[in-house]
């Protein structure tokens, strides 16, 4: 698939950005997921609670259903009935209810910086799409309520949920994205916030990568990643810098993205 990909790009410029949604564009996993999960647990009856370290470890698995059975495989818990794939599931739908009211009640803001950037992209060319493991219609009403109306349609790909068969950290969901929008892994820049997204990145042979650290995430290791930051930053207002450099700027811009793209191309990273 990747080689029929790379076929497609005729160039080697900066021509999309493919972002993450939960931890890189808004804290969704801590005051979001996390509280849903909790309420979709109390709705049913179980006295089970998520807090914030606990569901930091549980973020290790990719998924909602999964996490939700790794929680009851690492605790020892019997769920009750005699069907814990449909229990998860329903637990699942009940907790997506929650988070979506969460989001439209816009308590859950962009990441600072996020919307500057899709700005910036739009008016100079550069193709936005989105790889994510979280649920559509989650990702739909996060655009919706925390970004604007109809900021949904700037995205040429909203890739999302179960699209793919295999969750980050396998590159499924970036092989996917690449092929529908016709690029080859050289010619995109993937934002990330968790290790799992830049191994999925990596495998789909995307060398170009920005992490924004959040508070799940600050203490995971990077290693290959060249710039690293606790987000994206404003104008005025630079975000901390734990690997790379800004190369003279004061956030994460189209010029710093271009710069890092190039010298990722210089340094013959791309195969």
């Amino acid at each position: 698939m990747l080689k029929g990909i790379r076929a497609l790009h005729h160039g080697n410029g900066l021509e999309a950005i493919i972002f993450d949604v939960d931890g890189t564009i808004a804290e969704t996993e801590r005051d979001g997921h996390r509280r849903a999960f909790n309420a979709a647990f109390v709705a049913a009856g179980f006295e089970w609670h998520w807090d914030p370290v606990l569901y930091g470890e549980l973020l290790e698995v990719a998924g909602g259903q999964d996490r939700i059975r790794h929680f009851w495989e690492r605790f020892g818990i019997k769920p009750p009935g005699l069907d814990p794939a449909g229990l998860a599931a329903e637990l699942h739908r009940a907790k997506t209810a929650h988070y979506l009211e969460l989001l439209q009640s816009g308590t859950i803001p962009l990441r600072p910086g996020v919307r500057r950037l899709w700005q910036e992209a739009r008016a100079e060319g550069v193709r936005l799409a989105i790889a994510t493991t979280a649920m559509p219609e989650g990702v739909r009403a996060l655009l919706e309520h925390s970004a604007g109306a109809g900021v949904s349609d700037w995205f040429e790909v909203i890739a999302a949920g179960d699209v793919v068969p295999n969750k980050k950290p396998a590159p499924d969901i970036y092989l996917y994205v690449l092929e529908r929008i016709g690029l080859g892994p050289e010619a995109c820049v993937a934002i990330e916030d968790s290790d799992n997204g830049v191994q999925a990145a990596q495998a789909a042979g995307i060398r170009t990568l920005v992490v924004t650290v959040n508070h799940y995430t600050v203490h995971q290791d990077f290693s290959g990643v060249p710039l690293v930051v606790d987000g994206l930053g404003e104008p005025g207002i630079p975000p901390q810098v734990f690997r790379g450099d800004l190369h003279g700027r004061d956030c994460v811009d189209l010029a710093v993205l271009r710069a890092l793209h190039r010298q990722m191309w210089a340094q013959g990273s791309l195969n």
